[in-house]
Formats: structure tokens, sequence, C-alpha cells
């Protein structure tokens, strides 16, 4: 997980910002749940100062999206994917939630296109991307109704036939995160959910939580990868990326 992306919280079916914020999964749907839009400091400060924790192998993507083609990343940050795609000549775009983040991606790659998109619908036309990218936007989701949404605006953007690579922390069994679940499972009627030290709320899933969440918005799972990444605050956690692919009407 990182903090590129900014833990605002979407409200239900209303607007949801380009978060990322995260909450479980597990028993089922999750109690709605809203974000202070003054947490947003905390995240802006953190994903500055902060190395991306969820590493991206373009490899993965040149299997099943030639160079020349328009990808997204949603929940870009500072832009390095966005940067390293360009340089693999892909057309690469970035989206993300918090302005100081696309700001100083912006300064980093002058002339990559960065948009600040602090609420959803994002502003692009329906199927204008080849593939797009979601690395760890939903942990920072706490609620299920943010989550479809995030998934429900990929699945448009996203042509049919067109891809989604999707890196995320699932629930994790060592014993510090099960007493932080268990600490935190009444305050938020589900396990997985649980604050960090800033006080941010994140979401770990189980891995069929979003499996699930794909097939419902029409992408289908051609690949799945499992390895170890550092979160934010320095901590080792395992993540599952997932590459799916747009379903075709």
């Amino acid at each position: 997980m990182h903090g590129r992306f900014s833990a605002v919280l979407a409200r239900a079916a209303m607007h949801v910002p380009c978060i990322r914020a995260s909450a479980p999964p597990c028993a089922g749907t999750v109690r709605a749940m809203t974000m202070p839009r003054e947490r947003l400091g905390s995240w802006e400060t953190a994903g500055t100062a902060t190395t991306d924790s969820h590493p991206f192998d373009p490899a993965a993507l040149r299997a099943h999206v030639p160079p020349g083609a328009r990808v997204l990343d949603h929940g870009c940050g500072r832009g390095g994917r966005v940067a390293a795609l360009a340089a693999l000549g892909y057309a690469a775009e970035g989206a993300d939630g918090s302005r100081e983040l696309v700001e100083a991606g912006r300064r980093a790659h002058p002339g990559l296109p960065l948009t600040h998109c602090p609420e959803l619908p994002l502003p692009f036309e329906d199927g204008r991307y080849a593939a797009a990218l979601l690395f760890g936007v939903l942990s920072r989701v706490p609620d299920d109704a943010g989550q479809r949404a995030v998934l429900g605006e990929l699945a448009r953007v996203v042509r049919p036939g067109g891809l989604l690579h999707l890196s995320d922390a699932p629930l994790q069994t060592d014993p510090r995160a099960r007493a932080r679940y268990a600490a935190y499972e009444d305050e938020f009627g589900a396990y997985g959910v649980f604050r960090t030290e800033d006080g941010t709320v994140v979401r770990h899933h189980e891995p069929e939580h979003l499996r699930r969440l794909l097939r419902m918005h029409g992408f289908a799972v051609a690949e799945e990868r499992t390895d170890a990444v550092g979160t934010l605050h320095g901590h080792p956690v395992r993540r599952v990326q997932l590459i799916a692919r747009r379903e075709t009407a």
C-alpha cells in the first residue's frame, strides 16, 4: 500500500474521491464509512515523502498490452509508473486524488499527463484506455460502495477487451496484523479494517473479495500473482496482483 492517493472517502452512491483509503472484506458487506476531509493532510504529506510501496513490473503489462496503447494509472501519485510506461512507448496518463502529489509529479516529470481527480466520475471518455493500473487504491477505500464506484469507473474508461492490473493487500496472517484487526473489529463492524499510526483507515481484503469486485464489473481474471512488499510505514506485507481482461459484450 502507499500514500500516493488521498484518503478521501466517498459517500455511498454519490461522489467518490480519487482515493487511497482502505478497509476490510471478510464476512461480506462492510458498514458504510466516511473519511473526514481534514485527514487528507496526513496522506498528502506522507505520500510526497515516501517511495512507492507497490512495485510495478512493466513486463506484466507488456505480456498483455503492446507499447503504443493508451494506459491509465488510477492512483498515480507522483507519476513514477506513468513515467516508466511512457519510456517504454505507452501513451501513459495518470490520475490521482491528491493535488500535492500530482503537482510533485508534474515537477518531477514535466509534460507528463497527470490529472488531479478529487472526485468520481473521472474526466475521461468511455473506452479511452486499452489498460488501467489500480495499485494500492482499494486498501484505502474502506466501504464497499466506494470500492464499487472506483471499479465501475474503470470499467467505463477501459474499453472492452482491455486490461486492468490491480495490486493490493489481502488479509495478513502475522500476529501484529491479527491484533490490529481484532482491536478495530467492533469499531468498524468488520474484520480487516484498522487505523494506521497516523489515523488513516485501512482495509485488507480476502483475495476472493477482489476477484468478486472484478467479476461484478465485467473483468475476468487472466493472471494472479503474490509477493511481499513494504507498507507506507515500513512494515512488510503480502500483496496480491490480479491482471484481468474487460469482457466484451
